[in-house]
């Protein structure tokens, strides 16, 4: 059987290209959507195909899951995925999180209440191979070089920071290794500002800039020698669609939050 779909944010920049996916693939069904500028036309009407799908874009997560769902992947905006995912959990459906912008404490929120529904929960800061294999390098080289920074460079219009990415690379660093100062952060001369922002253990610095989509770079240190492992993305949104739609085959047989698609692939 198909496994049934909803995708909050349906008409966005990265939701269009997992709705479009859906329907091409004979392994997922589109059964709900959520878009509030497109609420009340069919996915066929916004795609401009008089022929295509009937699925009505609804305002809200609960309206959306009306029609069964086996997963909601959400695509919205990091003011709307808390009280979405929540909402998709209370309904018994398994979520995956592509939406950035999250705390440390949702993720718990999220994590204790999809174990109290019995459903699964995979989110990623980002959803590409090449960010996840970023990651799984990345903690690599943590265990041989124990100093290290964040770079996160994104569009100038991206409301919050750092991105998701990074965010979710920091904490895991942390994770795999102490990260060592030749001089406390909060001894610095000046702006402590300069410095970025401490997560997981290591400096963490945010670039908004037009040019940009998403761009994460983790820089080691040793004394002569230096290494810099960097992921790029760009116009398109086709980079978070294979890693989008290998966690909706996956989330629905998992129970809790599972983070970081690296988590699927080397684990």
């Amino acid at each position: 059987m198909s496994i049934r779909v909803c995708v909050g944010g349906a008409t966005g920049w990265t939701g269009e290209s997992i709705v479009a996916a859906v329907l091409e693939s004979d392994e997922f069904e589109l059964t709900g959507a959520l878009a509030r500028q497109a609420a009340g036309r069919t996915i066929g009407e916004v795609r401009g195909e008089a022929d295509g799908s009937r699925v009505r874009v609804s305002t809200g997560v609960a309206e959306a899951l009306s029609e069964p769902a086996d997963v909601y992947i959400d695509y919205t905006h990091p003011n709307a995925v808390y009280a979405n995912v929540m909402c998709a959990i209370e309904a018994g459906v398994a979520a995956v999180v592509g939406t950035s912008g999250l705390t440390g404490r949702e993720y718990g929120g999220i994590d204790e209440a999809a174990r109290a529904a019995g459903v699964g929960v995979i989110a990623a800061g980002n959803f590409s191979i090449t960010a996840a294999l970023l990651k799984h390098f990345s903690g690599i080289a943590a265990r041989h070089v124990p100093h290290w920074e964040i770079v996160d460079m994104a569009s100038a219009g991206k409301p919050d920071a750092p991105s998701g990415t990074a965010q979710e690379l920091a904490e895991f660093l942390g994770t795999v290794a102490t990260n060592e100062f030749a001089r406390p952060v909060e001894d610095t001369l000046g702006s402590r500002e300069a410095r970025g922002a401490t997560i997981g253990g290591a400096q963490v610095h945010s670039l908004r800039l037009p040019s940009y989509v998403i761009s994460v770079e983790s820089i080691f240190g040793l004394p002569g020698e230096r290494l810099s492992i960097r992921h790029d993305a760009g116009s398109s949104a086709e980079p978070y669609v294979a890693g989008t739609l290998l966690a909706a085959r996956m989330a629905p047989g998992r129970v809790g939050l599972t983070q970081g698609l690296d988590r699927l692939l080397f684990e």
